[in-house]
């Protein structure tokens, strides 16, 4: 019997050993404990019990890490972040790393737009036009914890009548809960005082080979796509819907993202690869899958679901040898990609795009999924 008992232990610890050095090294919470314009700051760690974790900061409401298994059982993380709150902080090239983009997220022409016959002026942060709420958007500040538990955790930020140009106090509620499907479920709710508008994002950047593994050009990408919204040498759409017939933004069948991304193009040389708004099949305000990412190499897998009219694409291309995730990884250039739900860029000054429009009375909601798997 004692033989039996023994030899169980030994499996049962040698399988502990096997799953913790499969798990990749995740940021400490001493690290991301601190005050930010006198509002404290910390990690949030939430896990559906199977291995699944995902961590959270309430400064810019932030996805910081997303561990997840490939086909062998092996965990990595597959989220770009910091390890620590102050790289947040001092480095521009984080600021776009996981967090709450808006109040609008995407660009806004030259910087304004016009509201019940009054022009609003908003910071020109990006080549003369405003990008994801101006210079300091809902992704730079310090957000409040309603709750949180194993699984979920509930903020919100309360933005003041004008901040960032934006008319109207906008009160914005992000839920983030971790299912028992592999699953990260977003929920976004905001409400306001007088007529504005609102478009929010998760600006997400990912590489399911693990975060620092290298290119993302050999994932697959699918989306449901038949259209998207073309744009300037500036990345403002010109307000036409172009099909994707065609073309190197074909993604209704799997392709790897690699595969047409140096096509002689236009749209691409604006975008120095993709860059765009694909305009999302089966548009009814419900939530339904509208894409899906697979990485050959790990087997992993991550569906996109989401209630949203449009998805940005990003290919990663700013990148550079100089980008760092967390603990010193190499991100390198197209070393991830963004996937962000969202009304369609420049919506504000675009009658024929979906509405952005939020009045009194009135509240926004969104949902965007984000479920991971591997074959």
């Amino acid at each position: 019997m004692k033989t039996r008992l023994c030899i169980i232990l030994s499996l049962l610890l040698a399988a502990c050993a096997r799953q913790t050095a499969n798990t990749p090294q995740l940021p400490d919470a001493a690290a991301f404990e601190t005050e930010v314009d006198g509002r404290p700051v910390a990690l949030y760690t939430l896990a559906n019990g199977t291995g699944f974790t995902v961590q959270i900061t309430n400064y810019g409401a932030r996805v910081v890490s997303i561990l997840a298994p490939d086909r062998n059982g092996a965990y990595a993380d597959v989220a770009v972040g910091c390890e620590s709150i102050g790289r947040y902080l001092d480095e521009d090239g984080a600021r776009f790393s996981g967090p709450v983009v808006g109040r609008v997220a995407n660009r806004i022409a030259h910087g304004r737009f016009t509201l019940d016959g009054e022009e609003y002026r908003l910071p020109q942060n990006d080549n003369g036009n405003s990008l994801h709420g101006g210079e300091k958007g809902l992704d730079s500040r310090v957000w409040t914890v309603d709750a949180h538990s194993a699984d979920s955790v509930a903020m919100h930020y309360v933005s003041p009548d004008g901040e960032e140009g934006y008319p109207g106090e906008l009160t914005v509620r992000v839920t983030y809960t971790v299912t028992d499907d592999n699953a990260l479920r977003i929920d976004y709710r905001a409400t306001c005082d007088r007529p504005t508008v609102v478009n929010l994002s998760n600006h997400s950047l990912f590489n399911l080979g693990g975060e620092g593994s290298g290119s993302i050009l050999e994932h697959e990408l699918r989306i449901d796509a038949d259209a998207t919204t073309p744009v300037d040498s500036l990345l403002i759409p010109t307000g036409r819907i172009a099909p994707v017939d065609g073309t190197p933004f074909d993604f209704r069948i799997p392709t790897a993202i690699g595969a047409r991304i140096d096509a002689d193009d236009r749209q691409l040389r604006n975008g120095h690869g993709y860059d765009h708004n694909w305009v999302l099949g089966g548009f009814t305000g419900e939530v339904r899958l509208v894409a899906s990412l697979y990485d050959p190499a790990s087997g992993r897998f991550m569906e996109i679901l989401t209630d949203q009219p449009g998805m940005q694409f990003y290919s990663g291309n700013f990148f550079n040898e100089l980008s760092r995730g967390k603990f010193g990884r190499k991100i390198g250039y197209r070393g991830a990609v963004a996937l962000e739900t969202q009304n369609f860029p420049d919506a504000p000054n675009r009658p024929q795009f979906p509405s952005a429009r939020l009045l009194p009375g009135e509240t926004y909601s969104q949902t965007c999924i984000y479920r991971f798997g591997s074959r």
